[in-house]
């Protein structure tokens, strides 16, 4: 069986256990109706459009 040649440190195994716990931001699309940044698979929050439909009506 293979042995490692050298202890890891604690800095190395507790970075690679972290990375399991970060955070991923959802990806951002722009709306193809108004141009506004928005959630991927989202009705946007300033037309109210999804998939070229209105989906919902924005007040204001």
């Amino acid at each position: 069986m293979a042995v490692p040649k050298k202890k890891t440190s604690k800095a190395k195994s507790r970075s690679r256990r972290a990375s399991a716990w970060r955070l991923v931001v959802a990806g951002a699309a722009s709306c193809p109706s108004c141009g506004a940044a928005k959630r991927s698979h989202a009705v946007c929050p300033q037309c109210g459009y999804y998939r070229g439909r209105p989906a919902v009506e924005i007040q204001g």
